[in-house]
Order: C-alpha cells, then sequence, then structure tokens
C-alpha cells in the first residue's frame, strides 16, 4: 500500500486509530519558511471533538510534536516529521465484537485485503482519526499559501435534507471558520443542528456537503488530463474517510443547462483577462484560469451509530445482529470542514511549488 500524496509537496501519513501515535512526514517545505505553531494548534482545535450532540466523546489533546525539519521557528527545508500520541481509547469496545463486520465501515475490505492481519480497533488505518495530521501538514500548507495571498476556505453547505445554498462571497466563507458550526447564514445553521440532534435522539447519525474555495490562485497551475487540478483535488478528497462525491463549480447542474449558459465568458477587467461567470469552478482544460477554484464534497452518514443492525460474523460465517458500542459522531460534517480545507491546501501548494519551487 502507499500512503504518500504530492509531486513537490510530499506527505506520509501512518498509525492506527488506537496504535501508540498517529503521524506524518512532510517532505518539500520551503527551507526557512516560517511556521506560526498558533495557527497549527487552532486548526488542530477545530477538527478536535467538541461539546456538541454531534460530536464523538473520545478526547484527545492532538498537540502534534515535531521531532525533525524544524527549527528555531523555521522549517529546515529536510523532511518534517511530527506524531499526534493517541491518549484516549477504549479498545476493549472493539473486542468484544472484533469478529462482527461493521455495517457501512471498512471491516470486511481490510480483513480481505491484509489477510485479517489489520488493526480493525476503531478502524485502524481506516479510520477518520488519520485525518489528524493531515489538518497539521495542511494547517502548514496553508501558511505557505497566505505569504503569496492564496488563501482556503470552506463552509457546511447542508446537513441532511437542510441547505444553504449561498452563493456567498469568499470573505463570508472565510469567516465562518471563526465559529464552532461553520456554516454562514444563522436561521440555517439552528435547522441543521436542530436535524443533528433528531438523529443523534434516533440513535442514528445524518451526513451533508461542505463548500470549499481557494481565492488568490494565478492562472496556468495544473495540467490537462491525468493531472489536472480537478484530478488531484478529487485524489486528496476521496483519501479522506465518508467523502463520497465531489463537483466542481457548479457542477451536476450543469447538465441542465444549455452551452451558452453553462460557458464562462472571458472579459477584460484591468488589463486582466476575468470571467463574467465561475460555473466550471475557476478551472479549464484541468488548469486554473485565476477565478476562485470551488468546489463541494459529499460527506457520508457516519456508519457507526447506535441502532441495531445485520451483519456477518467472519469467524463462524454466519449471519449476525450488531449493535456497535462505544463514542461516535452523530455527524461528521462539522469536524471535517477543517480536514477538507488543509487536504485542499496541501495540493494548492503542490501545485504552487511545481511552478515557483527553487
Amino acid at each position: 500500500m502507499s500512503a504518500t500524496f504530492g509531486n513537490c509537496l510530499k506527505v506520509t501519513i501512518f498509525g492506527e486509530s488506537h496504535s501508540t501515535a498517529i503521524g506524518i512526514i512532510v517532505d518539500g517545505l520551503p527551507a526557512g519558511m516560517e511556521i506560526d505553531e498558533g495557527k497549527i494548534a487552532q486548526a488542530m482545535k477545530r477538527r478536535a471533538p467538541n461539546a456538541s450532540v454531534a460530536s464523538t466523546k473520545r478526547k484527545e489533546p492532538d498537540v502534534p510534536e515535531v521531532l525533525s525539519g524544524y527549527f528555531k521557528g523555521k522549517a529546515t527545508g529536510t523532511p518534517l516529521a511530527a506524531v499526534i500520541r493517541n491518549k484516549d481509547m477504549r479498545s476493549q469496545d472493539y473486542e468484544r465484537t472484533m469478529e462482527f463486520m461493521r455495517p457501512g465501515h471498512a471491516d470486511y475490505t481490510g480483513f480481505i485485503k491484509y489477510h485479517g492481519a489489520n488493526d480493525y480497533r476503531g478502524g485502524g488505518h481506516f479510520s477518520g482519526r488519520l485525518t489528524a495530521p493531515l489538518v497539521f501538514a495542511g494547517s502548514i500548507a496553508r501558511q505557505l499559501l497566505e505569504r503569496e495571498n492564496i488563501h482556503v476556505a470552506a463552509r457546511i453547505q447542508s446537513i441532511a435534507d437542510i441547505i444553504d445554498e449561498g452563493p456567498y462571497p469568499f470573505e463570508r466563507i472565510s469567516n465562518a471558520e471563526s465559529k464552532a458550526f461553520a456554516a454562514v447564514d444563522p436561521e440555517i445553521t439552528a435547522r441543521m443542528q436542530d436535524r443533528i440532534r433528531e438523529a443523534h435522539r434516533e440513535g442514528d447519525s445524518v451526513g451533508g456537503t461542505i463548500e470549499c474555495a481557494i481565492n488568490g490562485f494565478p492562472a496556468g497551475l495544473g495540467n490537462p488530463f491525468f493531472d489536472s487540478v480537478e484530478s488531484r483535488l478529487s485524489h486528496i478528497m476521496f483519501s479522506i474517510p465518508a467523502i463520497k462525491g465531489i463537483e466542481f463549480g457548479k457542477g451536476f447542474e450543469l447538465t441542465r443547462m444549455r452551452g451558452s449558459e453553462a460557458n464562462d465568458i472571458p472579459i477584460l477587467k484591468d488589463g486582466r483577462v476575468l470571467f463574467q461567470t465561475n460555473h466550471n469552478g475557476g478551472i479549464g482544460g484541468g488548469i486554473t484560469n485565476g477565478m476562485p477554484v470551488i468546489f463541494r464534497v459529499a460527506v457520508r452518514p457516519t456508519p457507526s451509530i447506535a441502532k441495531e443492525q445485520k451483519t456477518v460474523n467472519i469467524e463462524t460465517m454466519q449471519e449476525a445482529s450488531l449493535r456497535i458500542h462505544g463514542r461516535h459522531d452523530s455527524c461528521i460534517v462539522p469536524r471535517a470542514v477543517e480536514v477538507v480545507k488543509c487536504a485542499a491546501a496541501l495540493v494548492a501548494a503542490d501545485l504552487w511549488l511545481e511552478v515557483h519551487n527553487g
């Protein structure tokens, strides 16, 4: 298996949900780049569980321990390695049901792929816990981008059937970052939170969509076909557990438009080529066109729910019933906002370094 992503900025993740630690190696940061540890801590906090009903009650401090590649507040230019210790594990919750394939999880595929040798506790290497090191690395990538006046922001667009269509200017999406629940409209936010509480009371879960924007990207980054901007963003997004769909710009709505409506018309403004609309999400032929890169991802409902479900006992090869115990999110969307944002920053920084490295 490969756990490495990126071209100029490479990241390698390791660890399992209940192992001693999880971690990441970041290779390709420019030597001398200043790193603000406070911004990293803020990003880690936004991803971490909180007191809301949507969130798991597993409490991890998620304080990254940097092992190498960082000295006197700056990247040294050598690989930056960091670990995040796992502290609040309850492995016994999984030992009781280790032979039962949890619906919606990677228990069966992991068992087959790794011949039963995989660590199944908390989902092991398949767990959303592995998004913590991604946020660590992505928060550093955001700092690299911000010094070039490139900014990444994201918001909750929907929870279940409660949708905030927007659209919103980048500033309003960015302002959602300071909220515990990163949605824009307060009235719709309240309805979204009610829907999560309703699912929690019923022992169930809900999903939703997250909209992400990259602002300040110059034209000309990326490549056509196999290494397109869409391909690379999609690649890392589908590496985030629970992401099941992605669309750029107007996405599937384009199928209901005519070409005359869907085309982004070029215009001149202050001596620059811009576009009247951004239906294609700031990308043409796999390459950035200077408009904001806009995409949305679909986040499935958390598979770990309190309701009894049918399954298979992999040891006896008999059908069985299972009620999942443990601490789980009723909705992963609020915590996933930071993960999507940081993952997008990793791709954006990689694209930038391909053109400006050295």
